[in-house]
């Protein structure tokens, strides 16, 4: 699943593409957008900004439009050349948004609408996020603060809660997790305030970190590999996500995984460094 570093990769790499130029071709497979293209068309207007908030994606179009997005598991979205070949297959387009020199094109999104730009304050999903981790407004007293008020979930559960902090998804959870030495079983009452504001602290180090290093080394946000552990090795990208009965790579005991909450998402940890 694309997480909150992914996104933001994604909303900067289209606001550089679409930004400041007018649409001149829109084209989707989702009848909800169609019709409201059909009512209120999006060619002729222009994009005037495409941001990220936690894990949706905002395209923001003069007249009053956005165009939300969000990727769940399998989504993404491409920027081409006009004529460029697509590197997905036709079938998996849902939405094509163009200018006379990119061709941005969504794959396999599944949530996607259009709000008009007065109501994103009072928009369910969005108004529920809770701080944004890749904000520079990022509030970290207000994310320990809402982790706070889930006494009774997992840390690895809570710091997937988008309603608590925005941006985190599963594979920055174990790698938060592992860094700050904190076992992802353990309850959130059960952690000290130093506990839960490391937790937070360094899965926001790690998704800017990713989201500068991306920037630096120009990767486009559908291709590229995260590192947690600064090691240049391709092979040693990673602490512990993906590298089930592996030896850790600070210890040397087997990396442990199991499913964990509701959704049964994968929890990778090292028993010994996290115990």
């Amino acid at each position: 699943m694309p997480e909150g570093d992914t996104i933001f990769r994604a909303a900067r790499t289209l606001h550089l593409a679409l930004a400041g130029r007018v649409v001149t071709r829109f084209e989707t497979v989702l009848p909800a957008l169609q019709r409201v293209h059909e009512d209120q068309p999006i060619v002729g207007r222009s994009v005037e900004a495409v941001r990220a908030v936690g894990k949706h994606l905002l395209v923001e179009f003069s007249g009053g439009h956005v165009l939300r997005t969000h990727m769940r598991m399998n989504g993404s979205w491409h920027i081409y050349k006009p004529g460029e070949r697509w590197h997905r297959a036709r079938a998996a387009m849902r939405i094509v948004l163009a200018n006379e020199e990119y061709v941005a094109v969504a794959f396999d999104v599944p949530v996607a609408e259009f709000i008009a730009s007065r109501d994103l304050v009072r928009h369910r999903e969005l108004a529920a996020l809770g701080p944004d981790m890749l904000s520079p407004d990022f509030d970290q007293d207000a994310a320990v603060a809402r982790l706070r008020e889930r006494p009774d979930a997992a840390v690895a559960d809570a710091l997937l809660d988008q309603r608590a902090a925005a941006g985190v998804g599963n594979v920055f959870k174990s790698e938060a997790l592992f860094v700050s030495r904190l076992d992802p079983f353990r309850l959130v009452a059960s952690l000290t305030d130093d506990e839960l504001r490391r937790a937070v602290e360094v899965s926001r180090r790690l998704l800017r970190e990713n989201v500068i290093d991306a920037a630096r080394t120009g990767t486009p946000e559908w291709g590229g590999s995260r590192r947690t552990t600064r090691r240049m090795d391709p092979g040693a990208r990673l602490w512990v996500y993906g590298r089930t009965g592996r030896p850790c790579r600070v210890c040397g005991s087997p990396v442990s995984c199991r499913k964990q909450g509701r959704d049964a998402r994968l929890t990778y940890w090292c028993p010994t460094c996290q115990a």
